[in-house]
């Protein structure tokens, strides 16, 4: 009776590792499915929102990485 339980709860743990695959592989799909064009929109719109001290921030971020 006991074994029934484990094996319950670890095809329980199966399904729920393979839905997970499902909606990564969904999101990624759809992530892909974007334009440059839409990338550099969606970017720009966010950068546009930032405030000017965080815009300064990012900058410098940059920056520091490019030295690298």
């Amino acid at each position: 009776m006991a074994g029934r339980w484990w094996k319950a709860i670890g095809l329980a743990g199966v399904a729920g590792v393979a839905a997970t695959g499902v909606v990564v592989a969904r999101r990624e799909r759809q992530r892909r499915a974007y334009t440059p064009e839409e990338v550099r929109d969606r970017l720009q719109a966010r950068y546009a929102e930032l405030g000017e001290q965080a815009r300064q921030e990012a900058v410098e971020s940059w920056k520091t990485r490019r030295q690298d």
